[in-house]
């Protein structure tokens, strides 16, 4: 064998092995993830002022009530399309909603004259597992955690909206 046919052997072989090696550990490793969209039942998304949440939707009962520009309640039942639940997964998982804490409040609300800020409890239910955080929007943690959940919540609020819209046509 030439010098140049061990070198395409030997680089063939390193690069074959690598291959294979990744394709099983990776295979291996989303098999296993916990939060796969097959094995997903619900969500729950409530949000309101200080500890009062009174906005709430249910995608297990389609319950949806919340306040609106009248200062009315209005509670309704809005059933989501697997797309729009779909929808939402996703965004979760782009934005890292698993790795997120749990607790993301702030009890010190003396920057905000005592005054009440927006919270916001968001749950992801699975076969196996579930997810639930609690994020204020007074919270002074990582700038691009808050981000991250002041762009899901906009992106939840935005899927419900466009969800309305569709059932009252």
């Amino acid at each position: 064998m030439s010098d140049k046919g061990k070198k395409i052997f030997l680089a063939v072989t390193i690069i074959g092995s690598f291959l294979i090696y990744s394709i099983i550990y990776y295979a291996r490793v989303f098999n296993d993830a916990p939060f796969k969209f097959t094995e997903f039942k619900s969500f729950v998304f409530k949000y309101g002022k200080g500890d009062s949440l009174v906005n709430t939707y249910n995608s297990l009962t389609g319950d949806y009530q919340y306040v609106n520009n009248h200062d009315s309640l209005v509670k309704t039942n809005l059933r989501l399309s697997r797309a729009d639940l779909d929808s939402i997964h996703r965004k979760a998982a782009d934005l890292g909603f698993w790795d997120f804490p749990s607790d993301e409040t702030n009890g010190d609300t003396s920057k905000l004259n005592g005054v009440k800020p927006m919270r916001y409890y968001i749950e992801f239910n699975y076969k196996r597992k579930s997810k639930k955080v609690v994020f204020d929007v007074s919270f002074n943690g990582d700038v691009r955690l808050r981000d991250a959940n002041v762009q899901f919540i906009k992106d939840i609020k935005g899927v419900l909206a466009d969800a309305e819209d569709k059932q009252r046509k």
